[in-house]
């Protein structure tokens, strides 16, 4: 069975940005939700398109199961969607040896940034860039999930996105 094990932080200020090594632009709505599972499906670039199950309560380990979809199913699905579509931008960063994802989002979420960095083990401790500020991982409201159900924006601790 396909793991997901990730650590998830606030970002602090921009200083990563000097290390992007790619960039996607990413819309992501969901179509299922519940306490410990989610379907959701993304379009990347606007050119192709995955669906996504997640399943576990565990904000640390989840498994997950990704499926390619064809671009215009991805579509209607993402106007069939409950909530709110998130719109952002995913960077791609190395740092000594790990590679992070940071979330810059958009719309509704503009000024949040979260960043990402997946692991092989739950042992791992992979060291924080000076950028990766207050761990978020266990923090629902900030799983993409949760920012789909409900206007977080109000609530939630924004970072500097530029």
């Amino acid at each position: 069975m396909p793991t997901e094990i990730e650590r998830k932080f606030l970002v602090t200020d921009a200083s990563w940005r000097n290390a992007v090594i790619s960039r996607s632009s990413l819309t992501q709505a969901y179509l299922m939700r519940g306490d410990d599972r989610s379907v959701r499906i993304r379009i990347e670039n606007g050119e192709s398109a995955r669906l996504c199950v997640k399943v576990g309560a565990s904000a640390l380990v989840r498994a997950e199961f990704e499926y390619p979809v064809p671009l215009a199913d991805a579509r209607e699905m993402v106007a069939l969607a409950t909530g709110i579509v998130i719109e952002k931008t995913r960077h791609r960063v190395h740092f000594q040896g790990y590679l992070w994802e940071i979330d810059a989002y958009h719309g509704v979420y503009e000024g949040l940034t979260v960043a990402e960095v997946e692991l092989e083990s739950v042992d791992d401790h992979p060291p924080l860039p000076a950028w990766a500020g207050l761990e978020v991982t266990g923090d629902r409201r900030y799983s993409n999930a949760n920012l789909s159900t409900a206007d977080l924006s109000g609530e939630l601790r924004h970072g500097p996105s530029s």
